[in-house]
């Protein structure tokens, strides 16, 4: 079964094309897609997971051309950022 993992840093994103197994899980996707060992200066186990934009919990059994997003903490607080660019 096809999926797709990704991870966003500021300057570039990270997408892997995985095979997983029918009943694969968000945990193991992620395990698959060795994400963790490329960055490891971010524990993966505490980060917010979705799919396709939408909150998904790491048991989550995945669908065929699922797309497992990996979300950074914010940086800066949308409102402040929305205020600073306005100027205000």
């Amino acid at each position: 079964m096809r999926v797709e993992v990704v991870f966003a840093l500021p300057d570039r994103q990270v997408l892997e094309a995985l095979d997983v197994e029918a009943g694969a899980t968000v945990a193991e996707a992620i395990s698959q897609s060795g994400i963790e060992r490329r960055f490891p200066e971010f524990d993966m186990s505490v980060l917010q997971v979705g799919i396709w934009g939408r909150p998904a919990e790491r048991s989550r059994v995945l669908r065929e051309d699922d797309r497992v997003e990996i979300y950074r903490p914010l940086e800066t607080d949308p409102r402040e950022a929305r205020r600073l660019k306005a100027g205000v």
